[in-house]
């Protein structure tokens, strides 16, 4: 989910707005095909039918593009991406022809919430799922979406997809991505944001003990939980690869960059280098959008020409702790849907280890 919400996207003395539209796809909806949500609010699971819409500049919509690459169901599930830049309508698709989404018929996400509630004024925020024939808004429930990616769509799963939230690393996985999600994910805006300098010092001391807890966490083990990447990496890693380039100086969460951590640096730079994970970051969309949308905490709107990015692709040693990203698996193949919004290929990976992916600038 978005931090953004229109022309004044996140007001001073921030709080987060959970998602308010918060139906499900699942395989265990009582609707008929075609149908839309069951009495519990399920709607059938039906390759071809929806539509997720993202933004790469966004942290919560970037974990679901992950998600649905990882998984291979770039088949099953269309994709949608948004400008970075926003103005008093929210979230625009002027990055496709004529401004308009070419599957949505729609210029501005926010018509499918309207069609969804005439009457809504919670927010317009990504990642959003819209049923397309209906052109409804199903879902904004970001952290939702993408374990019912994982656990609801397996039967469109590509062969050697790997499985993000094993049923039997579920309570580690719960509790680790929770205190990433409180502590660095949220984090990060809640320092970035602060209303007064005593929020301000709470917010950075809670965040950088939570990074230095990471730290050693990961100083042993390749991924947060088990032997693979799990749920748990998809994220933190959005707000990783973020981190020096807006957090450090935007948010002025700047004791240390991740590059002079030396486990997160290589830990991040170990997904970076992962099918998936590389191939759909775009760092022009992100600082962008935070520096030029954020007029309240950069006024001018210059976005820096920094960081330099060639680290990136450096060999980051963390195969020698063990594990393989995909477990019993194997990397998806290149990416295809995001060609046009200017990400690098990746390599193909040589004997099961992935190959780094060229940066965006």
């Amino acid at each position: 989910m978005s931090d953004s919400t229109g022309s004044n996207p996140v007001p001073r003395g921030w709080k987060r707005r959970g998602p308010h539209f918060t139906d499900r796809i699942a395989a265990s909806s009582t609707s008929q095909p075609g149908g839309q949500g069951d009495d519990r609010g399920r709607w059938p699971v039906e390759p071809g039918r929806y539509r997720l819409v993202a933004s790469l500049a966004c942290p919560w919509a970037h974990r679901s593009i992950i998600v649905r690459r990882l998984l291979g169901l770039e088949g099953a599930i269309s994709l949608g991406i948004v400008d970075p830049i926003q103005d008093s309508r929210s979230w625009r698709f002027t990055l496709d022809r004529d401004g308009i989404d070419p599957e949505l018929g729609s210029h501005f996400l926010a018509e499918h919430y309207l069609a969804r509630d005439p009457e809504d004024d919670g927010g317009v925020s990504v990642p959003a799922v819209i049923d397309v024939p209906s052109r409804l808004l199903v879902t904004n429930d970001y952290p939702q979406i993408t374990l019912d990616l994982s656990t609801e769509w397996t039967a469109y799963h590509r062969p050697g997809a790997p499985d993000l939230y094993p049923e039997a690393w579920r309570d580690e996985i719960d509790d680790v991505a929770e205190k990433v999600y409180l502590d660095v994910n949220n984090g990060v805006y809640r320092a970035g944001f602060a209303a007064s300098q005593e929020k301000y010092d709470t917010a950075f001391g809670i965040l950088f003990e939570r990074l230095d807890w990471l730290s050693d966490r990961l100083s042993e083990r390749r991924y947060l939980v088990g032997d693979h990447i799990t749920e748990a990496d998809v994220r933190l890693f959005t707000t990783l690869v973020r981190f020096d380039a807006v957090y450090h100086g935007h948010f002025k969460t700047n004791r240390n960059k991740i590059t002079e951590d030396r486990v997160l640096w290589a830990y991040v730079r170990d997904l970076f280098q992962t099918p998936g994970f590389g191939d759909t970051v775009n760092f022009d969309h992100i600082k962008h959008h935070y520096y030029r949308v954020h007029t309240q905490l950069n006024p001018s709107g210059i976005v820096p020409d920094g960081p330099d990015l060639s680290g990136w692709l450096t060999p980051h040693g963390r195969e020698a702790l063990g594990g393989s990203p995909f477990g019993d698996g194997r990397a998806p193949t290149a990416a295809t849907d995001l060609a046009s919004y200017h990400l690098a290929p990746l390599a193909v990976p040589v004997d099961g280890e992935p190959q780094a992916a060229r940066p965006r600038g």
